[in-house]
């Protein structure tokens, strides 16, 4: 098989190896699909089909639909197509068959109009000697990569063993599964510090939709922060609270704030361990954060935060959106992580979908940071309403507290631009 670079020093990134990103001096173009004459190529594409599967089925095929651009272009210029992807999380020998790729090779079979040649096995003889029976325009799915987790999560801890395997495979490796990108296994950061390497057109789209709201000189600028954990948001807030105008906060996390300033939040959920930071927010930036006034509780009641005794908040109240959506009329750019509240059922719905409505009536430039954000945006019909809706949860998570994401920074830089 094809050669592979020599190469290997820093091959796995962990948290406190990556870079920050200081989006107001300089950033990098990575190579892209693009830049590279894939005729005759083996071309490995990693893309995201983690979907969600029931009984067999796949029940959204959205993830597989983004990825076609890229494959589809690798076909169009006469590549060798193969492709990879993890699917769910393989623990067990169990996992493995509710998790197989090959329900997915069926749905991409019929997506591409062309068959689709399935490998069961991720690493063997009789998958080099697929890859080497393939003709231009072919295109290949190998097996779940995770299935290489069985045996000391070697996926998952980006073997280099395993990496060298799998570059041997292709000629040249794109990565385009965004969602994955803030991990460093061996299926992105591995096969990528081995071959020649550029991001397919999701990732491309994903990184500079992103940059191009948060580099705007616009404002008023506002962070709409939402979901459940403060932990998981603390990041975020860190990175964007000196930089935005009003940071606007719902959903459960919104109960830890109130605790901090002392307010009786009934049963709802509290982050007790952030408590300390929220109330160190609060303090430093009074002037900046917007808490709920009232809340939606388990009887469906619209409840004044001053009359929360027992009550759990499931939403934020029928005031608490009228102050929201009059801050919200002037915005310029708007980043939203997290939803207003348990959007999953319709009477704790409100609150996110008058948000959403508020904003789209307003045309203001909007980035939905993927997970539940992206998750609520399409369930309550504004699937195309947004200037951007991520379809990265944690990869978004990370990128918009600051930090250079693994399956990015390992892309092969094509220039250096200063803002």
């Amino acid at each position: 098989m094809g050669s592979v670079r020599g190469n290997e020093t820093n091959l796995s990134l962990g948290k406190k190896e990556r870079c920050s990103r200081d989006l107001s001096t300089r950033h990098y173009m990575k190579k892209t699909i693009k830049d590279y004459d894939l005729k005759g190529k083996r071309v490995i594409i990693r893309c995201d089909f983690n979907v969600p599967i029931t009984n067999g089925k796949i029940d959204d095929d959205n993830r597989i639909i983004m990825s076609l651009d890229t494959i589809n272009y690798a076909i169009d210029h006469n590549a060798k197509v193969i492709l990879m992807s993890h699917l769910g999380k393989i623990k067990e020998e169990s996992d493995k068959d509710k998790n197989s790729l090959e329900v997915v090779s069926v749905r991409l079979s019929e997506l591409l109009n062309r068959k689709v040649i399935f490998s069961h096995n991720t690493r063997s003889e009789e998958l080099t000697n697929l890859v080497n029976n393939l003709k231009e325009k072919d295109v290949l799915l190998i097996e779940n990569t995770r299935y290489e987790d069985l045996n000391g999560k070697k996926e998952s801890s980006c073997d280099m063993e395993l990496a060298k395997y799998w570059a041997s495979l292709g000629d040249i490796f794109i990565n385009d599964a965004y969602g994955t990108c803030h991990r460093a296994h061996a299926s992105n950061v591995g096969i990528a510090k081995l071959l020649p390497n550029g991001i397919g057109f999701l990732i491309e789209k994903e990184i500079t939709k992103i940059d191009s709201l948060l580099n705007e000189d616009t404002h008023p600028f506002i962070i709409i922060m939402g979901g459940k954990k403060v932990s998981d948001k603390i990041p975020i807030i860190k990175n964007l609270i000196d930089k935005c105008d009003t940071l606007i906060i719902g959903g459960a996390m919104s109960f830890t704030f109130l605790k901090a300033k002392g307010i009786n939040i009934g049963k709802s959920i509290v982050d007790v361990e952030n408590i300390s930071f929220c109330k160190d927010m609060l303090d430093k930036y009074s002037n900046k954060i917007l808490l709920p006034i009232d809340i939606i509780n388990e009887n469906s009641e619209n409840i004044k935060i001053d009359n929360i005794e027992n009550d759990i908040g499931y939403d934020i109240g029928v005031e608490t959106t009228k102050l929201y959506c009059d801050k919200i009329k002037s915005a310029k750019r708007i980043i939203i992580n997290g939803p207003m509240g348990l959007f999953e059922q319709p009477e704790y719905a409100n609150g996110t979908k008058n948000i959403y409505k508020c904003i789209t009536d307003n045309n203001i430039k909007t980035i939905i940071g993927g997970g539940d954000s992206a998750s609520s945006a399409k369930n309550l019909g504004f699937s195309n309403s947004f200037y951007h809706i991520s379809t990265g949860g944690g990869a978004t998570l990370e990128y918009l507290s600051g930090i250079e994401l693994p399956g990015i920074a390992v892309i092969e830089d094509e220039k250096e631009v200063y803002n």
